[in-house]
Order: C-alpha cells, then sequence, then structure tokens
C-alpha cells in the first residue's frame, strides 16, 4: 500500500508543479480528480488482492483477473460520466486519464512481477 501512497504523491507533484514549467496546456482542469479515481481503484485493487491472497492462495489469478476486469469497467464507466455530463474540452481529459491509466498499469505491472519473483 505504500508504493501505492508514494505513486501517487510523486504524481501529485509533478502535476502541481507542471504549470511552472509551462505544461497547463497539457493539464485538464480536473486533473485532481482524475488522480483521486486513480488512488481509489489502486487501494480496491490492494484490499482485492489482499483478501484473494489471504483466502485462497490458489486463486489468485483469478482475483488478479477480475481486478483488471473491474479497473477496465470502471474507468469506462468514469470517463462516460465525465462525458455525458459535457465536460470541456474532453479529448484532453481522455488523454490525461490514459497517460495515469497507463502509469497506474505499469506500476501495478512491476509491483506484480516484483512480488512474483521471490517465488521462483
Amino acid at each position: 500500500m505504500a508504493r501505492i501512497i508514494f505513486l501517487t504523491l510523486v504524481i501529485g507533484i509533478i502535476i502541481y508543479f507542471a504549470p511552472q514549467f509551462g505544461f497547463f496546456q497539457y493539464l485538464h482542469p480536473q486533473k485532481w480528480i482524475i488522480l483521486s479515481f486513480f488512488f481509489a481503484i489502486a487501494y480496491f485493487n490492494h484490499i482485492l488482492m489482499q483478501f484473494g491472497f489471504a483466502k485462497n492462495r490458489e486463486n489468485f489469478v483469478q482475483f488478479y483477473l477480475g481486478s483488471v476486469v473491474a479497473r477496465l469497467i470502471l474507468s469506462l464507466v468514469f470517463i462516460g460520466t465525465f462525458a455525458y455530463l459535457g465536460t470541456p474540452d474532453i479529448n484532453l481529459f481522455i488523454i490525461n486519464f490514459f497517460v495515469l491509466y497507463l502509469c497506474y498499469t505499469g506500476f501495478e505491472i512491476f509491483g506484480l512481477y516484483r512480488n512474483l519473483r521471490h517465488f521462483s
């Protein structure tokens, strides 16, 4: 869980200081909502993995794939909700969303690879 908080803080610091370096045109005004969504999804994923790993280690793959599918569906609902509400500059919103989606997914895959390396 500490790694998720660390990643969110690092991304938050980058987002906070980006306008000072002239990158404000690349950030959507609702960037903090997007970051909060990803932190909540990462926390939900962490809780689900802990539950699946503690209850039955043989079903870890099913829990992991279930969490990936749940994250994808929740992400589509999140984007759909903001598109339906008429968020201004929706293209920039979607680009910011998927950049963070790739960051969190890559971080999760790196963490999973690191944890699985101990079992090999």
